[in-house]
């Protein structure tokens, strides 16, 4: 990806207490096809990989990702039905550094790793699996609650396959994505995960891809089922208006050092000059006029306790 000689303009941090986040642009077209969808995205004269090569391709949308989650202003939805996950840890096929990301890809010719429920209409099958982290553990995330970075969250991309032929075509409607996504804050070892992390190592530079085989993703997700629902975009080029986001309420816990794992990949490919891949996330946008929705009641985390009732002047006959 061909790195901008200068942002035009300062990415917005507030939410994160003011720190700047430096956001990282990536050089050349990847060897092979990427879910991530921008990497397949084209102009009707040249390609684009993936990212950020021209602030204009920015849409003038109302509906972008992502966004700081306010406890507050979301809306219980009583409608809101349970999230159903099955994934068949035989669909793993790989992982591999695409220059921005590292992916965990699948194999989604068939129904066999799907969600449904939740707000979907339908089935969706998942395509792939990615991070995005920080520089340091002060912020990582895309999206944020209450103005709280985490750092780093995990992105599962599923494509809405009743309604389209290909995920690419997805990507470009409305309805066509549903992403899960899960906060990672600081706490214990993560069992599951180190499997993946071990990989890393095997796939430093850009462009590299080792097999992957028999995982099941659904161990990276939190016990707690309760969920925020909104429609927004994709976080990279094109930024099409395609994603009904499911924002799990509960972070799983990793440790200090699985992060900093994800910290020594490169965004760059071997024999080039190397660029550590961190902070690969876009900063956050205006809700605009959406309505975030909850699946769950939520007036306790306000820690509104209840007064104790005055004792009555008169006695009890």
């Amino acid at each position: 990806m061909v790195v901008m000689n200068s942002l035009r303009v300062i990415l917005q941090a507030a939410p994160c207490k003011l720190l700047w986040r430096k956001f990282q642009i990536l050089r050349s077209m990847p060897a092979r096809p990427c879910s991530l969808y921008t990497c397949t995205y084209k102009t009707r004269n040249r390609a684009l990989n993936p990212l950020w090569e021209s602030v204009d391709l920015v849409p003038a949308g109302d509906r972008q990702s992502p966004i700081n989650i306010r406890w507050r202003d979301s809306v219980y939805d009583p409608g809101l039905k349970p999230l159903t996950i099955s994934y068949d840890p035989t669909t793993c096929l790989h992982v591999w550094n695409n220059g921005y990301s590292f992916l965990v890809e699948f194999e989604d010719s068939t129904d066999k790793s799907v969600i449904e429920g939740g707000p979907l209409e339908h089935n969706y099958r998942l395509k792939q699996f990615h991070f995005h982290w920080g520089a340091i553990d002060a912020w990582g995330s895309e999206h944020t609650v209450d103005s709280k970075c985490y750092p780093a969250e995990l992105h599962l991309v599923h494509w809405n396959a009743v309604k389209f032929e290909s995920f690419e075509d997805a990507a470009l409607e409305e309805n066509g994505l549903a992403v899960i996504g899960v906060f990672l804050k600081l706490g214990k070892h993560h069992k599951e995960l180190q499997k993946l992390v071990d990989t890393l190592p095997s796939i430093k530079h850009k462009d590299a891809l080792v097999e992957f085989g028999s995982f099941d993703p659904s161990c990276l997700m939190p016990t707690c089922l309760d969920y925020w629902t909104y429609s927004g975009s994709l976080t990279t080029p094109p930024l099409s208006e395609s994603v009904t986001w499911i924002i799990k309420k509960q972070p799983v816990e990793v440790d200090h050092d699985q992060l900093e794992q994800f910290r020594t990949l490169l965004f760059t490919s071997e024999g080039e000059k190397e660029k550590r891949m961190v902070d690969n996330f876009r900063p956050l946008q205006p809700l605009m006029n959406r309505t975030v929705r909850s699946s769950f009641r939520h007036d306790y985390v306000l820690n509104i306790q209840a007064k104790p009732k005055p004792a009555s002047s008169q006695a009890t006959p």
